[in-house]
């Protein structure tokens, strides 16, 4: 997915509602969106985190992302219509809530990717946790069901 690609963002942002057809795809964007702003959460952009963000991307949306994917959309240029949060409010009840707590749990996992949690990155793992209501129970995986 090319970051021009991003309609849903852009439809977002705009205000315009989407469909049930089009979760999949804000959910891919969402994701992208979010783990690209986490690579620069703390103002340094670690190769270990694009390498891993790369990896969650093929495994949760079975699409290629190249590294320049990932570095365009954490610039702050994409943000300037509204914020990453301001985003994610408006996304909150577009998302299933498995898609929600993926992302969350998707951005814990690149936090220890490069083996150091700064503050700043727990800071922007608690508001984007706030901003798509996750749960404590989402973040740890506990789901109602069979557990395997």
């Amino acid at each position: 997915m090319a970051i021009a690609d991003l309609k849903n963002v852009l439809s977002i942002f705009g205000g315009s509602d989407i469909g049930e057809d089009k979760q999949n795809e804000l959910f891919k964007e969402v994701l992208l969106m979010t783990l690209a702003r986490a690579a620069d959460a703390d103002i340094n952009i670690q190769s270990a985190e694009v390498e891993r963000i790369q990896e969650i991307l093929k495994e949760k949306t079975g699409e290629e992302f190249s590294s320049a994917d990932i570095r365009v959309a954490a610039r702050d240029e994409l943000y300037a219509v509204a914020g990453l949060r301001k985003y994610l409010s408006t996304c909150v009840h577009k998302l299933k809530d498995e898609h929600r707590a993926a992302v969350v749990q998707a951005l814990a996992d690149v936090f220890r990717s490069d083996k150091n949690v700064g503050v700043l990155e727990i800071d922007f793992f608690n508001r984007v946790a706030e901003r798509l209501q996750v749960t404590p129970a989402q973040i740890a995986g506990l789901v109602p069901g069979d557990v395997e």
